[in-house]
């Protein structure tokens, strides 16, 4: 994680890839992670996809946010 990047930035990253992996596993093999492990809709459940819902718009600014960290140099 790059200091420049931002903290909050770096975990909406995170959580749109696990909840990308869930989305894969749903689509090809019919198998849901969140529902496997809290059940279908509790409570526990409708919190995980708000977090990952709210992370995936926290990702669209973050997208367009300039970032601080330093270019990579081409080897």
């Amino acid at each position: 994680m790059s200091k420049g990047c931002g903290f909050f930035c770096w975990i909406a990253r995170l959580l749109l890839i696990i909840g990308g992996l869930n989305w894969g596993l749903i689509g090809i093999f019919n198998y849901n992670v969140v529902t496997e492990f809290f059940g279908p809709m509790t409570m526990i459940t409708r919190i995980i996809y708000i977090v990952v819902g709210l992370a995936a718009i926290l990702a669209i600014f973050c997208l367009f946010k300039p970032c601080a960290c330093p270019p990579r140099s081409e080897v």
